[in-house]
């Protein structure tokens, strides 16, 4: 099996020290394209508060899949940028990390606090393995009208449900399902979201829905 499959199939990888001619090759190969990110990464973080479309352009021609309505602060940063899958009108608050070694899925209208990290990558817990320098990497699924909290941290093969928020300072080491808060290190379902968060945005501060419910048709309000 080649680096690439390895890393594809969730596998213990090494990112350098190979023997073999292909996973030669590819380790080259997944090298330059973590080098390009730097690069890109570096143009898009340098860029004027004013220039936004230099910064749409840079990320549509980094990212696997970047829609027009897709905005980070920043200083933002990534791996690879090449496995990260961005949903439509997705916002990202000050110092996004994202270690992309394989996908990151990210659905639409997802709201992301600042000095959040999304790891699809870890380390093995056994000493040796980690002095070993060995890796792994599995797939993070984030879904739609997601809020991730400021400092929190989303580690690998995490599955975020629709709809849920996820507290402030959050460390999410396991599934997440749908229209639920959860807060905490590791992160736990606190409620589900009911009619009452419809009414009460935020503790005993009622909702004005003359002016929040403006310009929307939606059969839900």
């Amino acid at each position: 099996m080649t680096l690439k499959e390895r890393i594809k199939n969730g596998m213990i990888f090494y990112e350098d020290g190979h023997t073999d001619p292909e996973d030669i090759r590819q380790e080259r190969e997944l090298e330059e394209q973590r080098r390009r990110c730097k690069e890109a990464m570096f143009d898009f973080n340098s860029t004027r508060p004013g220039e936004d479309e230099k910064r749409t352009a840079i990320l549509k021609g980094l990212l696997a899949e970047c829609p027009d309505h897709v905005f980070l602060e920043t200083p933002a940063h990534m791996s690879y940028g090449s496995h990260v899958h961005l949903g439509d009108y997705f916002y990202a608050n000050f110092n996004l990390v994202i270690i992309d070694d394989t996908d990151v899925y990210i659905g639409d209208r997802v709201l992301v606090g600042p000095n959040v990290t999304i790891c699809a990558t870890g380390h093995p817990v056994y000493p040796l393995y980690r002095e070993l320098a060995a890796h792994y990497s599995l797939p993070i699924r984030i879904g739609n009208c997601v809020w991730i909290g400021a400092n929190s941290v989303i580690l690998p093969g995490v599955k975020i449900g629709d709809n849920t928020v996820i507290g402030a300072g959050s460390v999410v080491t396991k599934d997440i399902p749908d229209n639920v808060v959860a807060v905490g290190n590791p992160c736990r379902v606190l409620r589900e979201i009911t009619e009452k968060d419809r009414e009460y945005y935020f503790r005993d501060r009622k909702v004005d829905f003359a002016y929040t419910l403006r310009n929307t048709d939606s059969p839900e309000v």
